[in-house]
């Protein structure tokens, strides 16, 4: 037995409650619903947002931070997930995904924010004790030091492979896309590196959010006395929202007069609208309806010229919101829930028809984010029958000497140019038009005849569109 006198124990620090984050809390609780529930954030988090601004101290800034938590780990979770994997000591899959959550929320604060190195860590810990529990933050702590050990260009250096030994897994790893979509952009678009390195680059930005003044319902004048409001690029009834903002809070859209709606979609509903019809030009159809921008604006372009448009939706909620959008319209319009494949009209009813399919929204990563690590190549299998059959209808509802648009908000190659080459085969008596000159003033269009927007060169979603003009 030792003779030495006992150390006394030093006291126990008193444990310490950790303190809540209203933003990052927030933050973690959109990106459970987007993991958990396949919700997307768009949706999710507007009512977050308001929620939170009804129950507390929430203000503006809050709101933009939260938003940029948000989507900007959204964006960047396939870089982020590299850096994690490279920090950790098993497999991510091993890793519960709330955990990784946490860890994905501090990585972009680390790397993708001008958030201070202690800042972005001792936050991320602190939110991991109050929502994953004081064990597990020990081991958010780790892993986070070590990311901020080096800044992204450093750690993009470690986890990428060189480009040279591949160019896809690389771009992937860099401009954080799957593999499978860096490659079908990459054949859509052609080109060398540096047009593709745009491109998704531009996807990883976050977009402007575009109106339109519904023609004989609201103006563009009227839309540009908003505060940091500018005229749109390519549509003559779009106004852009530089600095982003609220657009319910303005009178013309809370009145269902102007609405938010994408550049490129605005585009698609006045080529159509543009292109000569022989003989009448009385009924027009938006056969996939849903959710209602396109058929607000054919529907306000139809009443301008004495048109009737129908709008049809196979889904009854959706059908829903397409009446919202077309109510008061200033000419006659009829809302229908109804199978585009199955439909109730006659064949040869319409002088004008347009389609946008369903796809995998492959168009739209920079508004949804989260999509591109949903979708996958199997989908392109499930979409195309129902690509074909709508195309098909269409081409059968539109008359001879009418015309159809076919259009999609995804530039894969197997859902543009695939399915209108399939069916132009199948109707003979159905040409295709050059839509290029129903766009007037927009740069870069290709060889057509058909149109593909980017994102990159036009500041729009990469929609697509084929005129067909019914011959026979």
């Amino acid at each position: 037995m030792s003779d030495q006198p006992r150390r006394p124990r030093r006291p126990a620090k008193p444990y310490r409650r950790p303190q809540k984050d209203p933003v990052r809390v927030l933050a973690f609780e959109a990106l459970r619903a987007v993991d958990e529930r396949d919700a997307y954030a768009n949706l999710v988090l507007p009512p977050l947002l308001r929620k939170a601004r009804e129950e507390g101290d929430f203000d503006a800034r809050d709101a933009a931070l939260a938003t940029e938590l948000v989507y900007g780990t959204l964006r960047r979770q396939g870089t982020y997930d590299a850096v994690i994997a490279a920090c950790v000591d098993r497999p991510l899959r091993e890793v519960d995904p709330p955990v990784l959550d946490v860890l994905s929320l501090g990585a972009h604060q680390l790397l993708g924010t001008r958030i201070p190195t202690h800042a972005a860590v001792s936050a991320s810990v602190e939110l991991a004790r109050v929502v994953l529990g004081d064990g597990r933050a020990k081991f958010v702590n780790a892993v986070l030091r070590k990311i901020a050990q080096d800044d992204l260009d450093g750690w993009l250096e470690r986890v990428a492979p060189p480009y040279d030994e591949d160019p896809e897994d690389h771009l992937a790893v860099v401009h954080s896309h799957p593999r499978w979509v860096v490659s079908a952009l990459w054949d859509s678009l052609g080109g060398p590196r540096a047009g593709i390195e745009d491109l998704l680059r531009a996807d990883n930005e976050r977009p402007e959010v575009t109106l339109v003044a519904r023609p004989g319902r609201a103006t563009v004048t009227e839309l540009l006395d908003e505060e940091a409001a500018v005229p749109g690029r390519w549509s003559p009834h779009a106004v852009r929202l530089a600095e982003g903002g609220e657009p319910g809070a303005i009178t013309a859209v809370a009145e269902g007069r102007a609405g938010v709606q994408d550049e490129g979609s605005q585009l698609v509903a006045l080529a159509l609208a543009a292109a000569p019809v022989e003989g009448r030009d009385r009924w027009w159809l938006d056969a996939c309806a849903g959710p209602g921008g396109k058929a607000a604006l054919l529907g306000a372009l139809a009443a301008e010229r004495g048109a009737v448009l129908l709008a049809s939706e196979k889904q009854p909620h959706r059908a829903g919101l397409v009446a919202k959008a077309l109510a008061g319209n200033p000419g006659p319009y009829q809302v229908l829930a109804a199978d585009g494949t199955r439909p109730p009209w006659r064949p040869g009813s319409f002088d004008r028809v347009l389609v946008d399919v369903p796809c995998t929204g492959l168009g739209a990563l920079r508004r949804r984010p989260e999509a591109r690590w949903r979708r996958r190549p199997e989908d392109l299998d499930g979409f195309a029958p129902l690509q074909r059959g709508l195309l098909r209808t269409a081409l059968e509802s539109v008359r001879v000497g009418g015309v159809v648009g076919y259009a999609t908000c995804s530039p894969h190659l197997a859902e543009t140019r695939a399915v209108v080459a399939d069916l132009l085969k199948q109707f003979p008596e159905a040409e295709l038009l050059d839509a290029r000159p129903f766009l007037p003033g927009v740069p870069d269009l290709g060889e057509g005849p058909d149109v593909q927007l980017w994102p990159h060169l036009h500041g729009t979603d990469a929609m697509y569109l084929a005129l067909i003009r019914r011959t026979g």
